[in-house]
């Protein structure tokens, strides 16, 4: 499993938010390149990026933040990046620059034939980001809960040929109360795709509580606030991962 740092960009800074809310921010960085230098000599494998004023905005906001970060990362590893993205030409120049996956949230549930069509023109590189709150989606920066079903909504993705499903937990997230590991096995369980898992991990027992139940197809957990208020160390945290991940497989159960 994967322990996958957050980066998230406002007005060019690496800030958290707490549930989601603009008004309520903590800058922590303003050189999202050094940044994501930083959590790379600290041992992450992946970067998580959004652009949160994009997701507010409905279009990129922080493209030249992520510029830095995606050349400063290089071809270490790869990036995913949300938050703004409603067309494929958006899709295309962030694929163009070095992002490794997009995540498309908001748009996926409002206008799913984009997502659709984003699948069929740049197959692998799609992820889908599914916001959640008592089981149901929220969209526009989590500023707006629908009607529709995290879990039917992910099914219905996964037809379309997404390559994974993010599910936040958005009343956890920022929040440090804990992962959410029942919603999170609950849509683990109804797809084959695999999925990353995000909001509120705080310690090494929310790690070692996702690496129980990778094996139904948890492969990654994004951890923001944690990290950068020291409650949870990257090095540790993947360390325990790894040595979990093989005593799992050791023992015959597959991740």
């Amino acid at each position: 499993m994967l322990i996958i740092p957050a980066i998230d960009l406002k007005d060019g800074h690496c800030v958290r938010l707490r549930q989601g809310k603009m008004q309520d921010v903590t800058v922590f960085s303003e050189n999202p390149g050094g940044m994501a230098r930083h959590w790379i000599e600290q041992g992450a494998r992946r970067l998580h990026l959004v652009d949160l004023n994009g997701a507010f905005a409905g279009k990129p906001v922080n493209e030249e933040a992520i510029r830095q970060i995606v050349a400063a990362v290089g071809d270490d590893i790869p990036v995913q990046l949300g938050g703004g993205i409603r067309d494929l030409e958006t899709i295309e120049r962030y694929l163009d620059d070095g992002v490794s996956y997009v995540i498309v949230g908001t748009a996926a549930v409002k206008t799913p034939g984009f997502l659709h069509e984003a699948c069929n023109a740049f197959p692998g590189h799609i992820i889908v980001g599914l916001d959640g709150r008592d089981g149901k989606v929220a969209v526009e920066g989590w500023s707006k809960v629908t009607g529709h079903d995290v879990i039917d909504l992910a099914k219905k993705f996964e037809d379309y040929g997404v390559e994974a499903v993010i599910y936040t937990d958005i009343g956890r997230d920022g929040m440090l109360t804990g992962v959410n590991v029942e919603a999170t096995v609950a849509i683990a369980r109804e797809l084959s795709i695999p999925v990353i898992a995000s909001g509120g991990i705080q310690s090494l027992d929310d790690v070692q509580a996702l690496c129980q139940v990778e094996a139904e197809g948890i492969v990654g957990a994004i951890t923001g606030r944690a990290l950068y208020e020291g409650k949870l160390d990257l090095k540790a945290a993947q360390a325990l991962a790894d040595r979990l991940g093989k005593q799992d497989r050791g023992s015959g159960i597959q991740d």
